[in-house]
């Protein structure tokens, strides 16, 4: 036999034991109660699985927000424009090498993207470069940490406009 005979012949049998193999799932999936319990109890403990991962790894990014938050709080940043520059680029050039090392330095990288961001005269703008060449892992972690902070912000400014506002705001009664 030819070559091609043979190879014609093989891809057919593959075929037909697929099809074969498929009406036999689909048949026991439909008449088999007990294959339909163990099917459903799978679907359960891999929906169940992923929520726990869902969860870990949204405790473990809140986790990684706090310590960003606390070590930028904890950094004394440059004032002086050269020195911000040089601050800038080291930061950076961290930020990248750490990157670049792959995914599991991620989490690390963000940091230094962050405090890179702190220094920079014009943040929006900068928010817009990181958009195109970082990771977007890192890139929502930065984002999540700026909203997180300005929410902060926002709050303890609220808070002390309220307080100023009352304290200034008692009326006296003039009789």
């Amino acid at each position: 036999m030819k070559t091609q005979t043979v190879a014609l012949l093989t891809a057919g049998a593959i075929a037909t034991l697929g099809l074969g193999y498929m009406i036999y799932f689909d048949r026991q999936r439909r008449n088999d109660p007990q294959f339909r319990k163990n099917l459903k109890k799978a679907r359960k403990e891999a929906a169940k699985a992923a929520k726990e991962q869902k969860d870990t790894s949204q405790a473990d990014t809140i986790k990684l927000i706090e310590s960003v938050i606390i070590a930028a709080a904890k950094e004394e940043y440059p004032t002086s424009p050269e020195e911000r520059e040089k601050y800038f680029m080291a930061q950076v050039s961290a930020g990248e090498t750490l990157c670049a090392q792959g995914e599991a330095y991620y989490n690390e990288a963000v940091l230094p993207f962050y405090k890179a961001l702190k220094v920079y005269p014009a943040p929006m703008e900068l928010l817009g470069i990181y958009q195109k060449t970082i990771p977007e892992a890192v890139l929502q972690v930065i984002v999540n940490v700026l909203t997180i902070e300005q929410q902060a912000a926002e709050a303890a400014g609220g808070a002390q406009a309220t307080a100023t506002e009352a304290a200034g705001s008692e009326e006296i009664p003039i009789e």
